[in-house]
């Protein structure tokens, strides 16, 4: 046992003795359908908002939820033991993606249930670990202090997004308004996951996104497929014929200069990720295949956290309902995102993707194209002393020394925060492959809660250390 574990048994005593508190105030926020996309809902985002004030308020926090041209931002603070102590800002969101396919779940979606699993109980419902379970965690780490010792070991401020799900269009403009309201040393993300249930992670490696929504449009209404069928073009196969120009026959997007600012990661980190024991198999295997496929060259973990990528989210036109209907559509449309990689410039990405269809249509058809996002990847210091002290901490709560990996996935609030606060995020979090992210039965083992909470005060008390 560390110093610094060891000077924090009475609040581990109480992150424990609590615990069942702890899961009882998570499922409560779980019922709140703050599903941040669907206007019809945004009554309920709203009460998330308060509710989540409300519960740092009770903590001894000056909290409020402000309101936004979109969904409030749920903004505290806690003075700490000083003026002078370490000022940590911790960012979280409180909206959740739609439950659909709602028929796809096995119980209501916004009706969390307790369930036995591998690894002791879960709980079930949607946003249980993106990203409510995940922002109880370090909530809850600050309760446990709260009760224990009256204060917090630093000073803490709290930035929770109600747009994060629907690509944070309020966060931008928030961010620079409250500069000063918001400066800190450092922020703490807890939106990742981590290497398993046994091994802690911290993520320094995030790949950015350019999301576009482009249409295809061809005769100027529906046609009848016999009596012009074969004879006009048809906007689906104009647009299933461009969306098959995208990858060459080695995996890699074809978009102009998609690859001119992608670097080459060095050889001993890729030694690294090999010696991480990666289970490709049982990554493949969870999800129903047998073998992976994407760019040649590259091992699973580098596709996924090293190199840029482009798919097709969705596709829709013409007739969709049961039965048959012999239509030649209008118009077709596909949803298609890039996730990109450190120095890949999303602007420049984005107007490759424009040329690229632009100058393979057919010249009967038109195109137009619709950007829902636009947000550079990230690269986190991995020599900073916050880096180091969140390590140490994480290593003393797990037992195994906390691992430094990359990720797939996008979080823009990070490089925001690193443009307009100026500050650098510490990327720990407590999800796991399995979780279900976005997907119908979404969880959060309790075992990664309550380990999650531990690692957060263990955090604090190290932050505390560095000044």
């Amino acid at each position: 046992m560390s110093e610094t574990t060891s000077r924090l048994d009475d609040v581990m005593q109480r992150i424990d003795a609590d615990f069942e508190g702890s899961v009882d105030r998570l499922c409560e926020l779980l019922r709140i359908e703050s599903v941040s996309t669907d206007p019809g809902h945004d009554q309920q985002t709203a009460a998330c908002a308060e509710h989540c004030a409300g519960m740092l308020e009770a903590m001894g926090f000056e909290a409020e939820a402000v309101e936004t041209p979109g969904h409030p931002m749920v903004v505290a603070e806690h003075a700490g033991p000083t003026e002078d102590a370490p000022c940590i800002l911790y960012y979280g969101h409180y909206d959740v993606q739609p439950a659909d396919p709602i028929e796809l779940w096995d119980h209501e979606a916004f009706d969390p249930v307790l369930t036995d699993s591998e690894h002791g109980r879960r709980v079930v419902a949607r946003g249980a670990v993106d990203d409510k379970g995940q922002v109880m965690t370090f909530l809850e780490a600050f309760r446990a202090f709260k009760e224990t010792r009256g204060s917090l070991p630093c000073r803490v401020k709290v930035l929770l997004e109600g747009e994060e799900e629907s690509g944070s269009p309020s966060l931008d403009p928030f961010l620079e308004s409250n500069v000063e309201r918001l400066k800190a040393d450092v922020c703490v993300v807890s939106d990742t996951g981590m290497w398993d249930i046994r091994t802690p992670a911290i993520t320094t490696m995030l790949r950015g996104m350019v999301y576009v929504e482009l249409r295809v449009h061809g005769p100027s209404s529906d046609l009848h497929s016999g009596m012009y069928g074969g004879a006009v073009v048809n906007p689906i196969n104009e647009l299933a014929r461009l969306l098959a120009t995208v990858h060459d026959e080695h995996g890699r997007v074809t978009f102009p200069g998609f690859y001119d600012a992608v670097a080459t990661v060095p050889e001993e980190v890729r030694t690294q990720w090999r010696e991480l024991g990666f289970d490709e198999d049982g990554f493949l295997s969870a999800i129903g295949l047998d073998r992976g496929r994407g760019e040649d060259g590259f091992s699973t973990l580098e596709r996924t956290w090293c190199r840029p990528t482009c798919d097709v989210n969705g596709v829709y036109g013409g007739y969709t309902g049961k039965g048959a209907k012999t239509v030649i559509a209008s118009h077709a449309t596909a949803k298609l995102s890039c996730r990109l990689v450190a120095d890949q410039d999303p602007e420049a990405v984005l107007e490759g993707i424009k040329e690229h269809f632009r100058s393979r249509l057919h010249p009967e058809c038109r195109i137009e194209f619709e950007c829902h996002g636009c947000n550079p990847a990230i690269s986190v210091p991995t020599d900073s002393s916050w880096l180091t002290a969140a390590r140490g901490a994480l290593t003393d709560v797990f037992g195994r020394e906390a691992r430094l990996i990359g990720t797939g996935g996008s979080i823009p609030a990070v490089g925001s925060i690193r443009e307009i606060l100026g500050i650098d995020s510490l990327l720990v979090g407590f999800g796991l492959d399995d979780d279900n992210v976005h997907a119908p039965n979404e969880k959060f083992e309790l075992t990664c809660l309550r380990n999650g909470i531990r690692s957060h005060a263990a955090m604090l008390e190290a932050f505390a250390g560095l000044r």
